[in-house]
């Protein structure tokens, strides 16, 4: 895997991006029925979630 240098705004946009993307998924996860697609959201997140986390954003949003 390459080794990937960020400036501080574009680690600040990634970790915006990723905000939003996690409070995207969390409101599809409480709208669908779907128990196979809910499991594979709430997977996806977790992994989303890890990254922010990387980024110094607090888990859960």
């Amino acid at each position: 895997m390459p080794d990937v240098s960020l400036t501080d705004d574009e680690v600040a946009l990634l970790a915006e991006l990723l905000d939003q993307t996690l409070a995207d998924m969390r409101y599809e996860i409480a709208d669908t029925d779907n128990s196979r697609f809910r499991d594979e959201m709430r997977e996806r997140y977790s992994r989303i979630e890890a990254i922010a986390a990387k980024l110094g954003r607090p888990a859960g949003g």
